[in-house]
């Protein structure tokens, strides 16, 4: 089971996020047609069908990690890096067996211990971590991101976000509108008392519009961190399976002595958190490894 692909409970709770986004990209998606439509009269269906076109091809490994490196923000290893993640790499991905080779990394300049699986295929790994960690502990770290790839939970992940493209450049239109009809009627139309009143209600509008875009993403990621947690007990207890539960375990504590990975207190603090304690996440792996047959 660890080392095939499977629909974990955590691939399911990610969709709810989509629940939030769907409605309101179908109303970007509206805007757009309606656009398009002045130059070129196509059916509406044509262009969300489009767009969910284009994002299954980022599920191609190499289309992924060609659009998704400049996207994020990350690079490919320097080769003092390949020489430290390299070794413990190819020995995961013999662990994983078939279908490992899909399987690729970047790096990211960070000074925080960090992790995180994207897009179905891509594992992305902070400098510090490569830096800092010591190859068993960075083998748990990674064994824990490739299990998230092993149960599915990116899928929906790189949907949302994929869906979510049209909602955000909606939102910095609207921003963007609103701030030219501001101008406008600062500019021209301060000799008219009605002309002004409109071009107020009308930048009031475009702002209005434009938050409620934000807030969708923002409702989206907060439902995104609620159910995230799932997917990260279930990653953890795969890397276990794996054989790198120690590890894992090893490479949280060490998160802890830096300062990282603490309990979110209040509910503001805990729609923020991707992430479970990471005090409570080693209890869980401490309490699997004494107790096999909890798995």
């Amino acid at each position: 089971m660890a080392r095939t692909r499977t629909i974990e409970s955590g691939a399911v709770t990610a969709l709810a996020p989509l629940i939030v986004l769907v409605p309101f990209w179908l109303v970007a998606m509206t805007i757009a047609w309606a656009v398009i439509r002045i130059a070129v009269d196509l059916p509406f269906w044509t262009v969300p069908a489009a767009w969910i076109a284009l994002g299954i091809t980022l599920f191609i490994p190499a289309v992924q990690a060609a659009v998704l490196t400049p996207v994020l923000g990350v690079r490919r290893p320097r080769p003092d890096e390949v020489a430290r993640i390299a070794p413990v790499w190819d020995r995961l991905i013999a662990e994983v067996g078939k279908g490992g080779h899909r399987f690729t990394y970047r790096i990211v300049d960070s000074d925080e211990l960090n992790a995180y699986a994207c897009g179905g295929h891509l594992v992305v790994v902070t400098s510090f971590a490569i830096d800092e960690l010591p190859a068993s502990e960075l083998a748990g770290v990674l064994a824990h991101e490739l299990s998230h790839h092993l149960g599915l939970h990116t899928v929906a992940l790189t949907v949302g976000h994929w869906l979510s493209l049209p909602i955000v450049a909606l939102a910095r239109i609207g921003f963007f509108l609103q701030n030219v009809a501001r101008a406008a009627t600062e500019s021209f139309v301060q000799h008219s008392a009605a002309l002004t009143a409109l071009g107020r209600v009308i930048a009031g509008l475009l702002t209005g519009i434009s938050w409620v875009f934000l807030a969708v993403l923002h409702a989206s990621d907060a439902v995104g961190n609620l159910v995230g947690h799932q997917a990260e007990y279930e990653a953890d207890r795969r890397a276990i399976d794996l054989g790198h539960g120690p590890e894992l375990a090893a490479a949280l504590r060490r998160l802890i002595q830096l300062g990282g990975g603490r309990r979110a207190i209040g509910f503001r603090a805990r729609l923020g958190a991707s992430h479970p304690a990471a005090r409570t996440r080693v209890a869980r792996i401490e309490a699997l490894l004494r107790h096999p047959t909890m798995r």
